[in-house]
């Protein structure tokens, strides 16, 4: 099998190792021609998220420096990338793009998946950048060959905190809009820039777009306050909206200078520096865990006990080269965008080098079969560390929650009331922000 046949498996892996994710919205379509659009701010890694929400294969589109960079080149070329030439990186070589516009109208009509991140970079921005017109000169060269339109789908990613180890990150596939009136449009100029804002558009639907990167925290508390006490769903579709409203209503008070939601943003920091200090969320806050539901707990997770010693043992075996990958992300050149990036390829190609040089060490102290046997049990213990030590640290933050709750229960039912207090006050600012 090729390496781009092998692309989702690897990306699955990848993103799930490293995030605790969920993917909601939209399907994409099994088969047929489509083109996927999403916002691009964590480097490399946007292509694996993108490619576990389509399900199925998909070729994308690189900027050309990528395909010759010294570090992951080899893998973006590995995974079949086509080069896309930008003025700012060498003017002599745009003309190369009608060859690649070429190339992927061919594979879209022959039924491919396309990825395209229309920003033009990777950033770290709080918003999407301005959307380069690429995207729809594609499509509509495409549609020309097809014979009408396809489905343009835009697919947001939202990180909580993108360079933290299992962080949350959740995935938005929108829904496709309509462009066939644009497919056979005469007039190319007018289809490029009318196609080019609807997919900012329909891009703008499924992201959140803050106009200060430090509202980030604060629109964040806001949802999850809001998504506990009103019982709201928490999937990845529905936190998503809820976020992206509450920033575009943020962004309308700031605009009017207004004192009310400057007192609300207040209240709302205050409230989460409370729940950090006693360790909780607003919906742990919002839960009240009886004694018998805690001990039920606590004894269904009896065995992972009995794990942490193993578990401990294979972290530490494992220790070299998460620290090498740790400082591979930290010092990367490319910028704060591709840290996580850097930390996954990092981890994935310094825990191959490791687990091999460990399985040459037993061969040689024991023989080849204990050579054998190491490097099959390796991976594997490392992945259950990994497991276990996340499950650990749940576990026990678990136990503190239920310790604070029946600790402090005079503290905790005045922090209920005002969290009850400040969700019916967002309720009230949301609703004439929208008007």
């Amino acid at each position: 099998m090729s390496v781009p046949g092998l692309m989702p498996f690897i990306s699955r892996v990848a993103t799930r190792a490293y995030y605790r994710f969920t993917v909601g919205g939209a399907r994409v379509p099994a088969e047929g021609p489509v083109m996927l659009v999403a916002n691009h701010n964590n480097g490399l890694l946007d292509p694996a998220f993108v490619t576990v929400a389509a399900q199925r294969e998909v070729q994308y589109l690189a900027k050309a420096p990528l395909l010759t960079h010294p570090y992951i080149g080899w893998l973006v070329r590995a995974v079949g990338s086509l080069p896309v030439y930008r003025i700012q990186d060498d003017p002599r070589l745009v003309g190369q793009n009608r060859d690649i516009f070429v190339e992927v109208h061919q594979a879209l009509a022959q039924g491919a998946a396309v990825g395209m991140f229309p920003e033009g970079t990777s950033h770290s921005g709080p918003r999407l950048s301005p959307i380069k017109t690429g995207a729809a000169r594609i499509a509509l060269g495409a549609a020309k060959r097809i014979g009408g339109s396809f489905p343009i789908i835009p697919v947001g990613l939202v990180f909580r905190d993108r360079n933290s180890l299992r962080s949350e990150a959740r995935v938005v596939v929108g829904d496709a809009f309509d462009w066939s009136d644009l497919a056979a449009r005469s007039d190319e100029k007018y289809a490029v820039r009318e196609l080019t804002k609807r997919i900012d558009e329909a891009m703008r639907r499924v992201t959140l777009n803050l106009d200060v990167g430090e509202d980030a925290a604060l629109v964040h508390i806001a949802e999850q306050i809001w998504a506990a006490e009103h019982g709201s769903a928490r999937d990845s579709e529905a936190t998503v909206s809820r976020l992206a409203l509450t920033a575009s209503v943020l962004q309308r008070f700031r605009l009017r200078g207004d004192a009310e939601w400057q007192a609300t943003a207040r209240e709302l920091r205050a409230h989460a520096r409370m729940l950090r200090q006693m360790g909780l969320s607003p919906q742990a806050l919002k839960e009240d865990v009886r004694w018998t539901a805690a001990l039920r707990w606590m004894i269904m997770r009896l065995p992972l006990l009995l794990a942490v010693p193993l578990a401990t043992v294979a972290l530490l075996v494992y220790w070299p080269p998460i620290l090498g990958a740790r400082w591979a992300g930290a010092h990367n050149s490319d910028g704060p965008d591709s840290e996580t990036t850097y930390q996954v390829l990092g981890m994935g190609l310094l825990g191959t080098v490791w687990t091999l040089m460990l399985s040459a060490l037993a061969a040689w102290l024991g023989g080849w079969k204990i050579g054998f046997v190491t490097v099959l049990l390796l991976p594997s213990a490392g992945i259950a560390a990994a497991l276990v030590s996340e499950r650990r640290r749940l576990g026990w933050l678990a136990v503190r929650r239920f310790t604070v709750r029946h600790l402090h229960r005079r503290r905790l039912a005045r922090m209920r009331t005002r969290q009850a207090a400040i969700a019916r006050h967002l309720h009230e600012l949301l609703e004439v922000g929208m008007q």
